[in-house]
């Protein structure tokens, strides 16, 4: 699987303005409803469900909220960049700016870890959030991860 398996160049925000995580999350869930065909009330809940089982920033400014959605048929992904950074609660303390949603089929137990696993892989060299952070547009922020 490669990110571009589940993250669609019409997916990805740039400058994002946020006021607190738990705004960024519902926003984030209604984008992804939208792209889905869902109704946001079939994502939201649970994105904020997962949040409250403990943060999902993985330091160095970045954050991979996730969830298992019962109506979804394969993962999907929305990357975002922050207008200015937010706190997340990440294990390293430092407030994210760059964030990508990942939720997956409900029906695959295990079928998260994989995806998981790919975006951090993807996200967490220092060259890879250089080129998240220097980008001037959503085209740029895409071709950093896929």
């Amino acid at each position: 699987m490669k990110i571009s398996d589940m993250l669609s160049p019409t997916d990805v925000l740039i400058d994002v303005r946020g006021s607190n995580k738990r705004l960024l999350l519902q926003e984030f869930a209604a984008k992804a409803a939208d792209s889905l065909g869902l109704r946001v009330d079939q994502v939201a809940p649970y994105l904020l469900k997962r949040e409250e089982l403990g943060s999902t920033g993985i330091g160095r400014g970045v954050a991979i909220p996730h969830a298992r959605l019962p109506d979804l048929q394969r993962p999907f992904g929305l990357l975002a960049r922050l207008k200015a950074p937010v706190e997340f609660d990440a294990i390293d303390g430092q407030a994210v700016d760059i964030v990508f949603v990942l939720l997956s089929p409900a029906a695959a137990e295990s079928g998260q870890i994989g995806p998981l696993a790919l975006v951090a892989r993807t996200l967490r060299p220092p060259e890879n959030l250089a080129r998240l952070r220097a980008a001037m547009n959503t085209t740029e922020l895409y071709a950093a991860v896929a």
